[in-house]
């Protein structure tokens, strides 16, 4: 019983971890467009 509630705690904190870094790389991809919206815009 111990191993699985550690096993699902683990798979917890890897799905919360999963979720933060894909969300922050969406973020860094959303930013990087704005730039180059920018400088389209620009010329």
């Amino acid at each position: 019983m111990k191993n699985l509630i550690a096993l699902l705690t683990a798979s917890c904190l890897l799905l919360l971890v999963g979720c933060n870094t894909v969300k922050g790389v969406g973020q860094d991809l959303q930013k990087a467009g704005e730039k180059i919206e920018d400088v389209a815009k620009k010329k």
